[in-house]
């Protein structure tokens, strides 16, 4: 379902129901900005994997928030950025499809740090979408201080007339329900595009892959985060009803499997404990979860390998 294809027909749950609004929104900024956080905080449930480490989320992930005026889909996606490898170029693909297919677009900027080249060149590529209504969002305030935030808040309105700027913390959750309320107000008027239950439109093998990869991401050098990616191979139930999961941790070279793996596999064994309490968390049963780190020797730059892997 995108903005564009939506049915506007006075018809749905929610036909009789006086200036309901519906629409698309995703988030843009360099990577590590706060775009993954700032989306689980308005859906309330985490939908998307955060971590330190640029470049996490590596598709468009839809969060669904529901209210009774109406409902925002937010669509999660890569940073933007220039890539070094096919993998770096299909993620910005991502971004630009998606661009073109919402309703707003949030410019986010964090409070802590300078507007530099990289927040420019994105704010550059925007141009291409002069009927998309545009937001920025000053994120991160909870680690700057008032005149930090001013400053920024500032130097952000000279970069182009936005319909709306807005300073928040996701993680404090400050003025989170300010920004749902004026993207609401941006939105069109239509009927609710997904069920109430719906939170987000991801397959429960695509979370628990995320959640995996989330787990390893912790603690790895700058250049592993981009090499690593997550297949899950089976989920079934014992007679005992503990559900099995068996997944694949894959990176490009050797060297990188023994890092993930560990001394002895106490690396791994850490990833897998901390990824089956998210997963635990997630199905709300319990889980055993076995890992097994394989090579796929410079994926990012493969095409054949890129689309085995889902991207």
């Amino acid at each position: 379902m995108s903005a564009a294809s939506r049915d506007e027909s006075p018809t749905g749950p929610a036909a009789g129901t006086p200036e309901h609004r519906a629409g698309f929104v995703t988030f843009v900024g360099r990577p590590n900005v706060g775009k993954s956080t700032l989306t689980n905080a308005l859906v309330g449930e985490k939908v998307a994997i955060t971590s330190s480490k640029p470049q996490t989320t590596r598709r468009a992930i839809r969060g669904i928030v529901h209210r009774p005026h109406g409902q925002l889909i937010v669509v999660d996606t890569p940073g933007l950025h220039r890539p070094r490898t096919l993998l770096g170029e299909r993620l910005n693909s991502v971004v630009q499809t998606t661009l073109g297919d919402v309703d707003v677009i949030g410019f986010c900027v964090p409070a802590t740090e300078a507007i530099g080249p990289g927040d420019k060149y994105i704010n550059e590529q925007l141009e291409s979408f002069p009927r998309t209504r545009k937001v920025a969002i000053v994120t991160k305030t909870d680690a700057a201080g008032p005149a930090r935030v001013a400053e920024q808040l500032l130097a952000v309105s000279r970069l182009r007339d936005w319909d709306e700027i807005i300073p928040l913390s996701a993680v404090t959750g400050d003025q989170v329900e300010l920004l749902l309320d004026h993207l609401l107000a941006l939105m069109p008027m239509s009927p609710p595009l997904y069920g109430d239950e719906a939170r987000t439109d991801e397959t429960e093998d695509d979370r628990i892959s995320e959640l995996i990869r989330e787990a390893a991401l912790e603690g790895v050098s700058d250049e592993l985060p981009h090499s690593l990616a997550v297949t899950v191979d089976e989920i079934d139930e014992r007679d005992d009803g503990l559900l099995q999961i068996f997944a694949n941790v894959w990176v490009e070279r050797d060297s990188q499997k023994g890092i993930i793996i560990g001394h002895r596999g106490a690396r791994l064994g850490e990833v897998g404990a901390r990824a089956r309490g998210e997963i635990e968390k997630l199905l709300g049963r319990r889980v055993f979860l076995k890992l097994h780190v394989k090579v796929a020797k410079e994926w990012q730059r493969d095409p054949k390998q890129l689309g085995r892997l889902g991207f």
